[in-house]
């Protein structure tokens, strides 16, 4: 039996790398402003005391507009919230409704905290700031314009 024949180098072959490299450094990601928006939105509807997204007017446009076939960009989850993207980074704006007796900074903050983790969990991207406005109080008496879906 020869040790040095070709065929005994041919069962166990070297591993062949292709490429080089780390495969996470193969490509570009790209997420869109609308994809944090979603996000955004849903980790801001999950704090206890935010009652909705938007200001009045712009929950009672956006239910106009999904009564309408094709009406709008806009869902119920991204309105009130505007994220600008960038390749490793992201900003956001919040407009939200706070329910009445709640304390407002405790509110924003954690709104804060909740949309960042859940950006920059499931993005990877650096949020940078979140910008909350308060454009309204829901008080107890008052009618519901539009219900809001709250997911807990």
């Amino acid at each position: 039996m020869m040790a040095d024949s070709p065929r005994s180098e041919q069962q166990n072959p070297a591993p062949v790398k292709r490429g080089g490299g780390d495969p996470a450094a193969r490509g570009r990601t790209t997420i869109a402003d609308g994809v944090v928006e979603k996000i955004a939105g849903m980790a801001a509807r999950d704090v206890v005391g935010v009652h909705a997204m938007g200001s009045g007017f712009s929950r009672t446009l956006g239910a106009v507009r999904d009564r309408v076939p094709g009406g709008g960009t806009k869902s119920g989850v991204t309105r009130g919230v505007k994220a600008e993207v960038g390749e490793l980074q992201t900003a956001l704006d919040l407009e939200i409704v706070v329910d009445y007796g709640v304390s407002i900074s405790e509110v924003a903050g954690a709104v804060r905290e909740n949309v960042i983790a859940a950006v920059e969990r499931m993005t990877g991207l650096e949020v940078v700031e979140v910008n909350i406005a308060v454009s309204d109080v829901k008080l107890p008496e008052e009618e519901e314009e539009e219900p809001e879906t709250r997911l807990q």
